[in-house]
């Protein structure tokens, strides 16, 4: 499967969309009060939002206020100019832009949550921890894996699916947790760099097609960044694997059969990922289109389930009446229903708030400091820097909806760091926060930053590595 923004990176806004109309006419609100008071309310609401830990407030709920209350107080400045619909085209583009990734990222969530509730995911963490490895061999193999499920499966998934693996072999053996999982962390991050279902911001990318003077952004277009996110991981995953502990963790015996229908969830989810990349590629529809009628397959086939039951399996379904998620009654709304809402109203949040802000004009200001007078590249590798202190979801809203004019090269760049960048704090990305309680006591911020100065090496390699591999999408 968040995050925001300072001012400095908020790169844009949605005044891009309403430019196009020559007849519109924007207020510049940079020195108004309303737009002091809108960063001041956008950055106590993130300041809630990197306290979640300890206030146990959810994320979603500053964002989604502090949304609202920018928005109301832009309209009562346009409304007393007698400007009364300007700021409602502008309210109704964000809200394109969200729905389309909202609808997208619930129908991944849903896929995910089936296969969680057949087993297939705890069927992979038992076959692991039942194979004997050494805890140099599970450091690889966890990390490995981390790197090539999180393109699929989204990165928060995938750490927390290999961060149970860490602590059933790790035990008590804390140094062994703590670098497995800062392992995990990095792999996960990389791994979801490369492939548009690995990581929101790729995600976000992808969708909105970026036209460059090489060609458009398509979903082909980022396995360029491949080896620069294989680098980013192996690089600092050779240097902490030589801390790992030697020796052979206690032997675990422990079994779990997947449940009926399993397998054929994890081909109808890759079916329906080659649904939304035809549907985009080829018919020219938005993506979530082929996602929502991928949802469709996965409705059919519990229905197929539901219907196809034996008698046995109706027993078990006596026996465990009243639980969510049993094994043989599938629901597929009961799926829908498990959903990240937190997360996906988090992200409605940070759309709003960030596009808000660049209504006002903030992020046009932003944009000119750092890609006119930086440059691009000098500007994309701070957006990876930033979204290790906060999160790449506004970030690279930002950048998109301000769409400064790069080449390929560019965009891949910018994708990448902002991908692989929250690797470098253990709060810079979902993963490392979920794993942060998941692994509580073992897997902390300070453990992670021990260690920053060996992965801000491979940021610096993945970075260097695509500027080489991929020199021919930089252009002229």
């Amino acid at each position: 499967m968040l995050k925001t923004l300072t001012a400095g990176l908020l790169l844009l806004a949605s005044g891009q969309a309403l430019a196009s109309n020559a007849n519109e006419t924007m207020i510049d609100l940079t020195g108004h009060w309303v737009g002091f008071a809108s960063l001041g309310i956008f950055f106590a609401a993130y300041m809630l939002v990197m306290a979640e830990e300890f206030t146990h407030l959810r994320k979603s709920k500053p964002v989604m206020l502090a949304a609202g209350i920018i928005w109301a107080m832009i309209a009562l400045v346009y409304q007393s100019q007698g400007m009364n619909h300007e700021v409602e085209d502008a309210v109704r583009h964000n809200l394109l832009e969200y729905a389309e990734l909202m609808l997208f990222l619930l129908v991944a969530m849903t896929y995910i949550n089936a296969m969680d509730e057949r087993l297939v995911f705890e069927n992979l963490r038992v076959w692991l921890v039942r194979k004997g490895l050494s805890l140099r061999s599970l450091f690889w193999v966890t990390g490995l894996l981390a790197f090539f499920i999180s393109p699929i499966a989204d990165n928060l998934t995938t750490a927390l699916l290999m961060c149970a693996v860490a602590m059933a072999v790790g035990g008590d053996n804390t140094k062994f947790v703590l670098l497995a999982c800062i392992n995990i962390v990095v792999a996960a991050n990389a791994g979801g760099a490369f492939s548009p279902f690995g990581d929101i911001t790729t995600l976000m990318v992808w969708q909105k097609g970026v036209h460059t003077a090489q060609g458009t952004i398509d979903f082909w277009a980022f396995f360029a960044l491949f080896l620069p996110s294989l680098v980013n991981w192996l690089i600092p995953a050779a240097i902490m694997s030589l801390a790992v502990p030697k020796g052979l963790p206690e032997p675990a015996e422990e079994s779990c059969q997947m449940r009926r229908g399993g397998k054929r969830i994890i081909f109808l989810f890759l079916l329906t990922i080659t649904t939304a990349v035809m549907f985009h590629n080829y018919l020219h529809l938005p993506p979530v289109i082929g996602m929502l009628t991928g949802l469709a397959y996965l409705q059919f086939f519990g229905y197929y389930l539901k219907k196809t039951r034996t008698k046995e399996e109706t027993l078990a379904i006596a026996e465990e009446a009243g639980h969510i998620g049993d094994p043989v009654a599938f629901d597929i709304f009961s799926h829908v229903a498990r959903a990240e809402w937190d997360t996906l109203f988090f992200f409605y949040g940070v759309v709003l708030c960030v596009g808000g802000l660049g209504f006002i004009g903030y992020l046009s200001v932003a944009s000119e400091v750092m890609y006119s007078q930086w440059g691009a590249t000098y500007a994309n590798v701070a957006v990876g820097v930033m979204s290790a202190i906060v999160d790449n979801i506004p970030v690279m809203f930002a950048v998109l909806t301000m769409m400064p004019d790069m080449s390929a090269g560019q965009w891949l760049l910018v994708t990448l760091t902002a991908g692989v960048g929250g690797s470098l704090l253990s709060i810079g990305s979902a993963a490392g926060v979920a794993l942060m309680g998941q692994a509580r006591g073992k897997y902390t911020f300070f453990g992670h930053l021990k260690w920053m100065p060996v992965i801000a090496l491979g940021y610096a390699a993945s970075i260097v590595v695509h500027m080489w591999l991929n020199s021919q999408l930089f252009g002229a």
